[in-house]
């Protein structure tokens, strides 16, 4: 894990364009939507931030923090989002350290608890997360996981 750099995208605005492509592609997620909330982020306009990990220039993880991660519960937020890593770098932390950097941070500002939806049963608890409830994803027919982080 020390051979990876774990950064804000504030600390690297310069790949705003790449960061949101790299989403973009991960999660068919429309890439101008990830950049209105990645420029709101980097202009301090809120603190729902991006969070990244590269192996040198290489994007192999990231995650986001917004309002709602499409949901019918506007009440429970803010949201973890779009969490992934690159397959060939799984098992190796890196999800653990993002969601970990991304909690403190949160705290740090006095934003807690924090909320995630997922498919998962039994990834998040390592890393401190409580299954809340179920929720309604936006357009699913079926309800999907949500986690909280206090």
């Amino acid at each position: 894990m020390s051979n990876y750099t774990y950064i804000t995208l504030r600390e690297r605005a310069r790949i705003k364009d790449r960061a949101a492509e790299w989403f973009c592609s991960k999660w068919g997620v429309p890439q101008e939507a990830y950049l209105e909330r990645m420029e709101a982020y980097i202009n301090c306009e809120t603190e729902y931030g991006w969070y990244l990990c590269l192996d040198k220039d290489r994007i192999i993880g990231g995650l986001g923090v917004i309002e709602n991660d499409f949901h019918d519960r506007k009440d429970l937020t803010p949201n973890i989002c779009a969490v992934y890593t690159e397959k060939e770098y799984r098992c190796k932390g890196i999800a653990g350290y993002l969601l970990g950097m991304v909690v403190e941070n949160l705290k740090s500002k006095g934003i807690t608890p924090v909320y995630l939806v997922t498919d998962h049963t039994s990834f998040y608890e390592r890393y401190g997360w409580e299954f809340l409830c179920m929720v309604q994803g936006d357009g699913e027919t079926d309800m999907t996981r949500m986690y909280i982080h206090r």
